[in-house]
């Protein structure tokens, strides 16, 4: 990721981040405590965004968009959101944490900001999960994506790395870390499917609805597979750092090597000789495990397919309201729960499957009713509500209507 310009606070000091100090571990007890830092209560019920978007020029939207050219166009951005790459010159918008309406309405001024001035330079931002019509192409060359890109490798990690797109909704843990845990993973597989926007690939239909979890799921599943649950999240993200696959070790600022022998982080804690790993180490290997549901000191939601400019709030305030209300979450879970390992299904099929459809009535029903309690304004409600009739209630995920496109890119389309 490159940072360009910086309005905001730094990934890690958004929300109570966690420390690292290059010590030796001792064994695994001290990585069940790095674990618990990542699980401490909140009293704050903030929300924080990160947005990523693909651009795409106006005029050949084949051709690739250089950072150059992207970045000259960058206005100044007074909601304080924070602008970064991805290696495929996706474009990031990070906003800063708050209040459910302070959190949106800071950001949605920036995004509308940059949308316009892309637009006056010919370019277009788009808000799709995987890039439509344009192969993979790596702008970035830092070393840690040269090491991540060799880890990877071709076809799905130079996908992931260079033509995804998502929305990361990172929220506070609450007084019931394990509560809030529980309800991202349960409401996953029909959040994924209510946001499903991600249905073409090389000009055409991929079979997915979610075509970027497709490409996520032919990864490395050490890292990217849900952290399994057995009650206790903090021994269950343990076991998940211990028995991921360690893909880069940093040798200094500037330095990382790929391991390529298939060995665990356990198998690094446990080797005789060498190096042992140490809190830095373990703190660096926590950044390279992409879980659908990640906590930081925060939950970090990893699900959801990049939307529409004008439609990401939908996502990120259903999403709050089903996971921070307890009584949106009560009504959801109960709808929710013998489908929360349909992860697929959902990925492939989005609302089409007839259960997640129902589940998403109720759960759209219960975030309405808990959009008022969580500040949203009545604008706000009424564009869920827009958004439940036209795609929840009709079973068409936002995918749909990309298919219904004739000859994509039109205006009608992408913008």
């Amino acid at each position: 990721m490159r940072t360009i310009k910086t309005h905001a606070p730094r990934e890690g000091e958004m929300m109570i981040g966690l420390t690292a100090e290059s010590t030796p571990l001792r064994d695994a007890s001290e990585v069940t405590d790095f674990a618990r830092g990542c699980f401490r209560p909140a009293a704050a019920d903030r929300v924080g965004v990160e947005l990523e978007f693909l651009i795409f020029d106006r005029t050949a939207a084949a051709r690739q968009v250089s950072l150059a050219r992207i970045e000259r166009a960058l206005p100044e951005l007074t909601g304080g959101s924070r602008v970064t790459f991805e290696p495929g010159g996706q474009l990031e918008l990070s906003g800063p944490a708050g209040p459910l309406p302070e959190a949106l309405a800071r950001l949605a001024g920036d995004v509308a900001a940059v949308r316009a001035a892309l637009r006056a330079s010919g370019m277009v931002l788009t808000g799709i999960g995987l890039d439509p019509v344009r192969p993979a192409r790596r702008q970035l060359r830092e070393p840690r994506y040269e090491a991540m890109a060799e880890f990877l490798g071709v076809p799905y990690g130079q996908l992931m790395m260079c033509s995804t797109a998502s929305i990361q909704v990172n929220l506070d843990l609450g007084e019931r870390p394990a509560a809030r845990w529980d309800r991202a993973h349960a409401l996953g597989p029909v959040l994924m499917a209510a946001f499903a926007n991600s249905p073409l690939s090389d000009g055409r239909p991929c079979g997915w609805m979610s075509g970027r979890q497709a490409v996520w799921d032919h990864l490395d599943p050490t890292r990217t597979s849900p952290v399994p649950a057995s009650g206790d999240p903090v021994e269950d993200w343990a076991e998940y750092l211990l028995d991921a696959r360690l893909m880069l070790v940093r040798e200094d600022e500037q330095s990382y090597r790929t391991v390529r022998d298939g060995s665990t982080f356990r198998d690094w804690l446990t080797a005789d000789g060498g190096r042992r790993p140490t809190a830095e180490d373990l703190a660096y290997h926590a950044t390279t495990l992409f879980p659908p549901v990640r906590p930081r000191g925060w939950l970090e939601i990893r699900y959801l397919d990049a939307q529409h400019p004008a439609i990401w709030p939908v996502c990120v305030a259903v999403t709050h309201a089903l996971i921070i209300d307890d009584r949106a979450a009560d009504t959801a879970m109960a709808a929710a729960e013998p489908y929360r390992r349909m992860w697929g299904v959902a990925a492939r099929c989005g609302l089409a499957d007839p259960h997640l459809r129902r589940v998403a009535e109720a759960c759209f029903r219960a975030a309405l009713e808990a959009l008022p309690r969580c500040g949203a304004d009545p604008g706000l409600v009424r564009e869920v509500a827009a958004f439940a009739d036209r795609h929840v209630s009709t079973g068409r995920s936002p995918a749909s209507d990309l298919l219904d496109v004739p000859n994509w890119p039109s205006d009608e389309g992408w913008e």
